[in-house]
């Protein structure tokens, strides 16, 4: 994986589309957001219908990228975790409320062996999240590791959409002060 700064070059001549930074980013990067993809899914040839769309909204916003508001690898990850979601509503998959499996991904930690093979940047996240309520780490998990909306992180924690959001960003916030990245 390339650095923030050099995905953060590499944007910016994809915004100039620049096709040789375009294929540098893809292939830095690919295989992260098919994780982020997948794990939503569940599907392979879905997966890679999304992200193939993804990096078509990817090199056409490639000039909005902003690094002062986000990392690159988080706002490309927001992109295909934002339609791998809008692909699974559309199919009408199973509810997650009703995959009992879906609630306890989020509570889960690692196993030890699991933990030991985490890089470091990993670690530190972690343990970053770690430091936030309880309630706030679950929230934080189910949004952006199991790509639950607001609406349904709403319903399961009883509050409306805009109130997840505003919790959201305030734990991210926390987790990005603990980071240095603020």
């Amino acid at each position: 994986m390339l650095s923030p700064a050099e995905l953060v070059s590499l944007i910016a001549a994809v915004a100039e589309r620049d096709q040789d930074a375009f294929q540098r980013l893809y292939d830095a990067t690919r295989a992260k957001l098919f994780g982020v993809v997948l794990r939503i899914l569940r599907r392979q040839d879905l997966a890679e219908e999304v992200i193939q769309d993804a990096y078509v909204k990817i090199w056409n916003n490639a000039a909005q990228f902003d690094s002062e508001v986000a990392s690159p690898i988080t706002w490309m990850a927001s992109i295909a975790r934002n339609r791998a979601i809008d692909v699974a509503r559309k199919r009408g998959e199973v509810s997650i409320e009703e995959e009992p499996s879906a609630n306890d991904v989020a509570a889960e930690t690692p196993d030890p062996l699991a933990r030991r093979e985490m890089t470091e940047e990993l670690k530190r996240l972690l343990e970053c999240i770690g430091r936030l309520e309880p309630e706030r780490q679950k929230l934080v998990l189910l949004a952006y590791y199991n790509g639950w909306s607001r609406e349904q992180l709403g319903a399961k924690f009883g509050a409306p959409a805009n109130t997840i959001k505003t919790w959201l960003r305030r734990s991210l916030l926390d987790v990005r002060g603990c980071l240095g990245l603020t």
